[in-house]
């Protein structure tokens, strides 16, 4: 006799995070059953709503509001099959401001979570980040390249130091323990649910525009990213921890086509037909004296795509539309009545 085909049981931490809120819908869709541990320090219930608002997935959703370390001890690893570690002190300002907080959550939280891993053998996505990269050698950054970090008065580079911890860690727990785990490099992932409060670039710009006021450059402008919008990427994510190949690997997911800052801000007010002007803001002004910043960070995205084909396929223009819409139909009550909201 046939057995019934068993829903897939994920954990994203961070999952009220704007990526994290847009992955748990994506493989809810799915048809998995997932629980979301955030403590909604950056990320927000609101950005939950669509689940609190579909009655099947709420069925098969469970929040969990708290610190990863402190809520793992009352779950089962094995009551899961896959575990997504998004949760991180994430954003320049944030990491500039609130150094300890952010070296601390970061490291401390990805110990916690493949301890717990561990215990069940889940197949675990680390969430990492390009600035993991430093100053970088070359471009395209490759996923083998070596790194070269700012000195340690300078704590910009506090985040990427503890992000690389938690590679280290999640690939000693592969070699050690047998972990599947998975290790991805975003690279200036954005898209409907981001804020710009912790000094993300695209949303300022966007909020700014909407609101009339100059869009704050910082620098000269010259520096270039390369911009993936979270609904491709959250595609990707489940592509690569359904290829056991795959575990014990780096990936680096992103769009690799560039723009200059200046340009950014040209293409917000010229796609949301702004009357806004641009204005350039010294690092020192906008950071601290001393601020280090990388001209180019662009990903060689040759690994992912060998591996799961991986094409963006949002454009920049439609992002900055639908950021646009999502900012402005956001307000202090939306947050405040998703509070309320629950799937029981």
């Amino acid at each position: 006799m046939t057995q019934p085909h068993r829903r897939e049981r994920v954990l994203i931490t961070g999952g009220g995070g704007f990526i994290g809120s847009h992955l748990a819908e994506h493989v809810l869709a799915s048809g998995a059953e997932v629980t979301v541990i955030d403590n909604f320090s950056t990320g927000r219930r609101s950005n939950l709503a669509a689940i609190f608002a579909h009655e099947e997935w709420c069925m098969r959703f469970r929040l969990i509001e708290g610190d990863v370390a402190q809520q793992l001890p009352s779950l089962d690893p094995r009551d899961f099959d896959v575990i997504y570690h998004l949760a991180a002190a994430v954003g320049v300002r944030l990491v500039v401001e609130r150094p300890i907080h952010t070296i601390e959550t970061n490291v401390e939280q990805a110990s916690a979570l493949l301890r717990f891993a561990a215990r069940g053998g889940c197949r675990t996505l680390m969430a990492s980040t390009s600035e993991v990269y430093g100053k970088g050698l070359r471009t395209p950054m490759r996923e083998d390249d070596d790194v070269i970090y700012g000195p340690t008065t300078l704590t910009r580079w506090s985040y990427a130091a503890s992000k690389a911890i938690d590679e280290y860690l999640a690939l000693a727990y592969h070699r050690e323990h047998a972990l599947p785990a998975y290790i991805v490099r975003f690279f200036n992932t954005v898209g409907p649910r981001q804020i710009g409060e912790y000094g993300m670039v695209l949303p300022r710009f966007v909020e700014a525009a909407l609101e009339g006021r100059d869009l704050e450059v910082h620098g000269d402008g010259t520096q270039s990213r390369c911009f993936c919008d979270a609904r491709d990427v959250v595609i990707a994510l489940p592509k690569l921890l359904a290829r056991p190949e795959c575990a014990g690997r780096v990936f680096n997911i992103g769009n690799d086509t560039q723009i200059s800052i200046l340009e950014l801000a040209q293409r917000v007010i010229t796609v949301l037909q702004s009357r806004s002007g641009i204005r350039l803001v010294p690092y020192a002004q906008a950071f601290a004296h001393g601020f280090d910043d990388l001209l180019v960070r662009q990903p060689d995205l040759t690994r992912v795509r060998a591996a799961i084909g991986f094409a963006p396929q949002i454009s920049l223009d439609a992002t900055i539309r639908d950021l646009a819409k999502a900012l402005a139909a956001d307000t202090p009550a939306s947050d405040t009545a998703a509070r309320g909201a629950s799937c029981s």
